[in-house]
C-alpha cells in the first residue's frame, strides 16, 4: 500500500510551454484548478531576469521580445539531459538565450541579471516555475503547502524524472510522487465517469519528446522567416527580438486557425523599420506540419501495439494537451479509431493538474471523501544489462506493470573468469551504451571453470520507481546488488543545497520587489486622484494660495521620486505616501462636510456634459437590469474601503428602477464569502 503523507498537497502539471496547478477541495468532493495571480488557470512556464529583477509566469512572457536572450523557455526540454544530446541539438539552433556545456556536461543556461552573467541549471530554472506554482496554491488555500504530486511526461527516463524532483526540492517541495501525464490525465477521465472505475491500469505509454505545441510553432516561425527572407533579402534567424515577436504572433495564429480557416500575420517594424504581413491558411499550416502530424498516429499504434490491443477496443479516446485542439489532430485521430466520436468533455489544458490533485489527495492523510480509486501503471522504459559487444538484454521490458519483479539466468564469457561486472541501463536502443546508464555493480567469487558458468540477475521495481538489481551465482553462494535511486546524473546534496540558499534569495528579493512596486503605484494613483480633485473648483476654493503651491510642489516631489529608477526601497514610497496624506487629508474631509460631489466624467456629443458618478454607475446598472427586467430588489457591493457617504451614493442609483438600500450596499469581500459559502442574501 503507498505511504500516506501528513498535510495539504497540491498537484502540478509542469508543462514545457504552460504550467497549472489544482488541488482537491473537501467541500466540493472534487479536485479544482487554481487561478494565478492574473486569473488566469494556466500560467507560462517562462522565466526571465533584468538588471533589476527576475520576473516568472506571465510577466516574463510579456516582456519576453523586448528581453528575449534572457526569458527562458523550454526549459523541460533540457532538464535531466546532456548537453551533447541528440535531441536537443535542433533546441539550441531555436533558442534566444545562451546555453553552454557545464561541469559532466551538464546544459547551463546563461542569463544577465544585475548586471552580472549566472549559470542555472535546467533545475533551477523549472524550480522557480514550481516555486510560483507553490505560491498560487498557498494564496488560494490561505496556508503553506509542503506536498505536491508531479506530472512528467511518459517518456521521461529516471535520470529526467529525478532532475524533475530534484527542482521540486529545490522550491522547497516534498514531491510525494512523480507520475506521467497520460496517466493523470486517465484519473481525471475516471474520476469525471465515476462509473466502474475504482481500478485504472496504464496498459502502455508512448511519446515524442518533439512533439507538442513548440514543435508547430517552430515549424511556422521557420516558414515566415523564410518568406520575409524571399521578401525582403534579409535573414532575421540571427535577430532574437525579431524572432520572439514572430514566434508570439505564430503561436497566436495557430489558436486560431483552430477555429477558422485563414488568418493573417501581421508585425509592424519587425527588423530594420520592415513591415511583416503574410496571409496563412489552414491548409498551409497543416502541410508546414504534415510530418508531424503522421508521427501522433505512429505513436498512437505504437501505444496500441504495446498494449496489444486492437482500435475496436477502445471505448473512449479522450483529447489532453492544447495541441489536441488543433482540427487536423482530430481529425485524423478519428479517422485512425475507425469514426469514433472523440472525448472533449475534459479541459485539455487542465486535466493532466486535475489528475495530479486526485493523486496527491489519494496520497495524503489529510483529506477524506476522496474516491477510492487504485491507480496500476507501468515503466515508461525497458530495464536491463549490458552483455558482451555492448549488446542490450532487456529484463523488464517497457510498459510492464509496477510493481515488478523480473529475472534472467546469463553465463560468463571467457574461461576461469572469476567476476562480471554488471551494467544496468533502461531505453530501447539494440546498442546498450546509447541507452541510460543506471548503475554499474561487480559480482565476485565465481568458480574457476570454463567459460559458459551461469548466473542469475534479478530486477525488483517498486510504486515509487526505486529499482533493486541482484546478481546471485547459486553454485557459490556469492551475491551482490545495487539499489538504484538514481543519484547517477542528479544534483548532488551540495548543489541542491545551494539552490535552495538561492532560491530563498530569490524569494526574498521578489517580495521586495512587489512591495516596492505597490508602494510606488499607491503613491502614484494617490497623487492623480488628488491632482484631480484640485482641478475642481469648489476644491481649489477651500485651499489658500500658499498651502495650495505647497501641496503641488509635494505631487511634483512625489513624480521625481517615482521616475528615480535608482530609488527601490518600499519604504521611502511608503512613508512619502503617508506624509502626503496627512498634507492633504484636511481638504477631504472639508470636501465631504460641504457635500461637494467630484464630477470628473465628461461626455463631449455635440456639447460638453458632465456627469457624476452615481449617473455612470447607473447607466452600467440599467445595462446589467435590462438582463433581469423583472428583478426590482437588488444588492451592490463596494471595495470595503469605501466610506459611508459613497455607500450613501451608491445607493443612488435606484433611479434606473432597482431598489437599492442603503443597508443592502455591501463590501466585496463579503459578497466573496458568502458565494463561496453558497449563502442567498435578499433584500427585505
Amino acid at each position: 500500500m503507498a505511504k500516506k503523507h501528513k498535510g495539504r498537497a497540491i498537484g502540478i502539471d509542469l508543462g514545457t510551454t504552460y504550467s497549472c496547478v489544482a488541488a482537491w477541495e473537501k467541500q466540493n468532493g472534487r479536485a479544482e484548478i487554481i487561478v494565478n495571480d492574473q486569473g488566469n488557470r494556466t500560467t507560462p512556464s517562462f522565466v526571465a531576469f533584468t538588471d533589476s529583477h527576475r520576473f516568472i509566469g506571465d510577466a516574463a512572457k510579456n516582456q519576453a521580445a523586448a528581453n528575449p536572450s534572457n526569458t527562458i523557455f523550454d526549459a523541460k526540454r533540457l532538464i535531466g539531459r546532456k548537453y551533447k544530446d541528440p535531441t536537443i541539438e535542433n533546441d539550441l539552433k531555436l533558442w534566444p538565450f545562451k546555453v553552454v556545456s557545464g561541469v559532466d556536461d551538464k546544459p547551463m543556461i546563461m542569463v544577465n541579471y544585475k548586471g552580472k552573467e549566472k549559470c542555472l541549471a535546467a533545475e533551477e530554472i523549472s524550480s522557480m516555475i514550481l516555486t510560483k506554482m507553490k505560491e498560487i496554491a498557498e494564496a488560494y488555500m490561505d496556508s503553506s503547502v509542503n506536498n505536491a504530486v508531479i506530472t512528467v511526461p511518459a517518456y521521461f527516463n529516471d535520470s529526467q524524472r529525478k532532475a524533475t524532483k530534484d527542482a521540486g526540492i529545490i522550491a522547497g517541495l516534498n514531491v510525494i510522487r512523480i507520475i506521467n501525464e497520460p496517466t493523470a490525465a486517465a484519473l481525471a477521465y475516471g474520476l469525471q465517469k465515476k462509473a466502474n472505475c475504482d481500478n485504472i491500469e496504464v496498459k502502455a505509454t508512448a511519446g515524442d519528446t518533439h512533439l507538442g505545441g513548440e514543435d508547430f510553432d517552430n515549424r511556422m516561425v521557420s516558414h515566415l522567416v523564410q518568406e520575409f527572407k524571399r521578401k525582403n533579402g534579409v535573414d532575421i534567424t540571427g535577430t532574437p527580438r525579431a524572432l520572439r515577436r514572430l514566434r508570439n504572433e505564430c503561436e497566436k495564429a495557430k489558436r486560431i486557425l483552430s477555429h477558422t480557416n485563414e488568418t493573417t500575420i501581421e508585425i509592424d517594424a519587425l527588423f530594420q523599420g520592415v513591415d511583416f504581413r503574410f496571409s496563412l491558411t489552414r491548409a498551409c499550416f497543416e502541410e508546414l506540419n504534415r510530418d508531424l502530424f503522421e508521427k501522433c498516429m505512429e505513436i498512437a499504434q505504437k501505444c496500441l501495439d504495446d498494449a496489444k490491443m486492437k482500435k475496436s477496443k477502445i471505448h473512449d479516446v479522450v483529447l489532453v494537451g492544447g495541441s489536441s485542439r488543433i482540427p487536423k489532430v482530430q481529425s485524423l485521430l478519428q479517422n485512425f479509431f475507425l469514426g469514433k466520436e472523440l472525448c472533449k468533455s475534459i479541459n485539455p489544458d487542465e486535466a493532466v493538474a486535475f489528475g495530479a490533485a486526485v493523486q496527491a489527495a489519494l496520497l495524503s492523510e489529510d483529506y477524506s471523501f476522496v474516491p477510492p480509486l487504485v491507480l496500476v501503471d507501468v515503466t515508461p522504459l525497458s530495464l536491463g544489462i549490458q552483455l558482451k559487444g555492448d549488446l542490450m538484454s532487456v529484463v523488464i521490458p517497457r510498459n510492464t506493470i509496477i510493481p515488478a519483479k523480473r529475472s534472467a539466468v546469463y553465463l560468463t564469457v571467457k574461461d576461469y573468469q572469476s567476476y562480471v561486472t554488471i551494467n544496468v541501463y533502461e531505453g530501447e536502443r539494440t546498442k546498450a551504451s546509447d541507452n541510460n546508464l543506471l548503475g554499474t555493480f561487480p559480482l565476485s567469487g565465481l568458480p574457476l571453470v570454463f567459460k559458459g558458468h551461469p548466473f542469475n540477475v534479478y530486477f525488483e521495481l517498486d510504486f515509487d520507481g526505486i529499482l533493486k538489481v541482484r546478481a546471485v551465482d547459486k553454485t557459490t553462494g556469492s551475491k551482490n546488488g545495487i539499489t538504484i535511486t538514481n543519484e547517477k546524473g542528479r544534483l548532488s546534496n551540495a548543489e541542491i543545497n545551494r539552490m535552495v540558499k538561492e532560491a530563498a534569495l530569490f524569494k526574498e528579493e521578489d517580495k521586495k520587489f512587489k512591495r516596492m512596486v505597490k508602494a510606488k503605484n499607491a503613491l502614484d494613483d494617490y497623487i492623480y486622484k488628488m491632482e484631480k480633485a484640485m482641478e475642481d473648483s469648489d476644491v481649489s476654493s477651500m485651499v489658500s494660495p500658499s498651502k495650495k503651491q505647497r501641496i503641488m510642489a509635494a505631487f511634483s516631489e512625489g513624480k521625481a521620486l517615482i521616475q528615480n529608477e535608482h530609488e527601490t526601497e518600499a519604504s521611502v514610497f511608503e512613508n512619502y505616501l503617508r506624509s502626503l496624506q496627512n498634507i492633504c487629508r484636511p481638504i477631504l474631509i472639508n470636501k465631504v462636510i460641504s457635500g461637494v460631489t467630484d464630477k470628473p466624467m465628461i461626455v463631449v456629443k455635440g456639447q460638453e456634459k458632465r456627469l457624476s458618478p452615481e449617473e455612470i454607475s447607473a447607466m452600467v446598472l440599467t445595462k446589467m437590469h435590462s438582463r433581469i427586467y423583472h428583478v426590482y430588489d437588488s444588492q451592490c457591493s463596494v471595495d470595503e474601503q469605501v466610506y459611508e457617504g459613497e455607500r450613501m451614493n451608491a445607493s443612488d442609483n435606484n433611479l434606473l428602477g432597482v431598489e437599492i438600500l442603503p443597508n443592502d450596499v455591501i463590501a466585496e469581500q463579503l459578497k466573496s464569502v458568502l458565494s463561496y459559502m453558497h449563502v442567498d442574501v435578499i433584500a427585505e
